[in-house]
């Protein structure tokens, strides 16, 4: 699996048919917070205006929806795996990304053989509160050697000025959320994203 070195993460369908026609080509929907028809709604407005623009929409959690919606791909936290069917998502077709914060995660991730690994976060977040330490770009060194040739997601705190650490690092696409999705101008920010990881998109 190729993954684009330039991963958004949004949290609705509106922000993803505003940035994905800028030439976004990975793009994970993260809903939280839905009741089950507005999710589905969220979903198929999502994987359409992805399907329209030659992009690959990752749904994080909701696999069995992902599933049902023919989605692309199924992104899961540690939980989530836990709870998910895997059979059932490979006989669908679909994908799967794992997240990881440490080395037995990594293990866990790696039992479930996964299409890529996340590893986060790699700078402090502003996103949400969380109970791992920033991993520093050092550790995506120490997990690419771990993974082998199994792509690798940075994410967490990574903003355009921080990428080149990120990839120097070994990492295959850098995710973001904030640094694009709260930018005054969040169009303009996907553009420099988009811009400053061209370098890496082979």
């Amino acid at each position: 699996m190729r993954l684009d070195p330039f991963y958004l993460i949004v949290d609705d369908a509106e922000m993803a048919e505003r940035l994905v026609p800028v030439g976004v080509k990975l793009l994970q929907l993260r809903a939280k917070d839905m009741d089950a028809a507005r999710l589905r709604r969220e979903i198929r407005r999502t994987r359409d205006v992805c399907a329209a623009h030659g992009c690959l929409l990752v749904i994080n959690d909701f696999w069995r929806l992902a599933i049902e919606e023919g989605c692309d791909v199924v992104h899961l936290g540690q939980e989530d795996l836990a709870e998910a069917d895997c059979a059932a998502i490979r006989a669908a077709g679909l994908k799967l990304g794992v997240s990881t914060h440490d080395s037995a995660e990594l293990a866990v991730a790696l039992a479930a053989d996964p299409d890529y690994v996340a590893l986060g976060p790699v700078w402090q977040t502003k996103l949400k509160v969380m109970k791992w330490a920033p991993q520093t770009p050092e550790r995506l060194g120490v997990w690419r050697q771990r993974i082998g040739d199994l792509p690798l997601v940075a994410i967490g705190g990574i903003t355009v000025e921080r990428l080149p650490q990120v990839f120097a690092q070994g990492a295959d696409s850098a995710a973001v959320v904030t640094d694009v999705t709260r930018a005054a101008d969040p169009e303009a920010r996907a553009r420099e994203w988009l811009a400053a990881t061209a370098p890496y998109r082979r």
